[in-house]
């Protein structure tokens, strides 16, 4: 790492104007071989994001009366409106709509990204110990007051894509508080790496899990993707402070989280990063892999992006394991093959497109490129509630569609199918210099 760190500091060196902030292939002929398959792409999922997804929170989920948007939708329709409403979902929908706007412009969009910003400032951030609360009431009075790292990162996530499509000072502001909350207690400053979860006033707490699904260790794959994602964001927006954090968690996943021997990420591990499952996780897996490589992209260095791109691919190579005949994703399995969840989550689907068509992107690799595209063709056939609007929550192994999961909810939220389309949207903008 110490090496990677001083040819990084070298590099930061260099002025700003020398420095390759954002590489991209120009216009080959692959692309444009390829150009009636990419426009056709890119307007569908426009269509997709424009006429399904935001249109459903819009029209279905905001609360007129106390502000804010509704904290559930049963997978059955059912709005419950007294719901309490979540960090993760507010954090997201803050990040969709301002990346949205920013994608596509509009005044409704626009709207609804700085509603949900004051909403959270106002009911969501924590005045006296910093940061923000897990969940609050339909009300807005704190109701789970931990402070969850994951939670701290989108909140991150989303102040900082509120503040590269508006150039909000205030939403900035926040932003780099909440990267100084997560590295000033978050950070192991004895084995690296960052720590899962604490009580409201910073002090340690017992149970650490993100969800009642995940065991209770220190650190995780899943929070540090998810740390390392609005890192790079604020990054994006000229904070050159995140760049060492941002080099120092790419050296994190490369030496602790990616398993040398199967390179899939492992999921949970102790506070000396020992190995604590065997679980593969297919969808992390393809999802890590392009926001590994947007990471290096984003710093900008040759020398970091030599060493990740080849971890990307095989990263993505050992995702594929979790694809199926029919062109989806599963969620997970174990390497003996003593367990498979062979359901069809929507998240995973919609990473997983993103995934191969960085793939495609960047290296040329036609093969990934109809992975990407088999799977766009299982989400318009199996995924997408034309009713409705948005996306079933999963497929199940029998082909049955998932009614019991939210429609809408605390992980329920139009972040990953809405990224997809927009990183697609802005992709092939860029492969074909439209």
């Amino acid at each position: 790492m110490l090496g990677i760190l001083i040819l990084h500091l070298l590099f930061l060196s260099l002025p700003l104007e020398n420095r390759n902030l954002i590489i991209m292939p120009a216009k080959s002929q692959l692309f444009l071989s390829n150009e009636t398959v990419l426009r056709t792409l890119s307007h569908e999922v426009h269509e997709c994001l424009t006429q399904n997804i935001l249109p459903f929170w819009l029209n279905n989920m905001l609360d007129k009366k106390r502000g804010g948007w509704y904290g559930r939708m049963t997978g059955q329709g059912v709005t419950e409106k007294d719901a309490p409403r979540g960090a993760i979902l507010y954090a997201r929908l803050l990040w969709t709509f301002s990346a949205a706007y920013r994608v596509l412009g509009g005044k409704e969009l626009l709207d609804a990204a700085t509603m949900t910003k004051e909403y959270i400032l106002t009911y969501f951030a924590d005045r006296e110990y910093g940061g923000t609360f897990w969940s609050v009431t339909a009300q807005g009075e704190p109701l789970d007051t931990k402070k969850q790292f994951y939670a701290q990162g989108f909140m991150l996530y989303g102040f900082s894509e509120y503040a590269r499509a508006t150039g909000d000072e205030e939403a900035l502001r926040f932003a780099v508080q909440l990267f100084d909350i997560i590295e000033n207690h978050a950070w192991d400053g004895n084995k690296g790496g960052y720590i899962e979860a604490c009580k409201r006033d910073w002090q340690p707490i017992d149970d650490m899990r993100l969800s009642a699904k995940d065991e209770n260790y220190p650190k995780s794959q899943n929070t540090h993707l998810h740390i390392l994602e609005p890192y790079t964001n604020l990054l994006r927006t000229g904070v050159d402070s995140a760049s060492p954090a941002v080099l120092r968690l790419i050296s994190v996943f490369i030496e602790h989280i990616l398993n040398p021997d199967t390179h899939h990420l492992d999921l949970f591990f102790d506070m000396d990063w020992k190995r604590m499952s065997t679980t593969e996780s297919y969808g992390h897996d393809i999802e890590c892999s392009w926001l590994l490589h947007e990471a290096a992209l984003v710093l900008g260095d040759s020398n970091i992006l030599n060493k990740v791109e080849p971890i990307v691919c095989e990263v993505a190579k050992a995702s594929e394991k979790g694809l199926q005949t029919d062109g989806s994703m599963i969620y997970e399995g174990e390497p003996d093959g003593s367990h498979f969840d062979r359901d069809r989550h929507w998240w995973v689907q919609a990473e997983a497109v993103v995934g191969f068509f960085n793939l495609y992107q960047h290296s040329g690799d036609k093969a990934a490129l109809d992975k990407a595209l088999q799977l766009w063709e299982y989400i318009k056939n199996r995924l997408i509630d034309q009713e409705h609007g948005e996306w079933y929550w999963s497929i199940r192994k029998d082909g049955s569609v998932n009614l019991d999961e939210d429609h809408a909810g605390f992980w329920k939220c139009p972040y990953h199918n809405g990224r997809m389309c927009m990183e697609l949207i802005e992709r092939i903008r860029t492969m074909l210099n439209t």
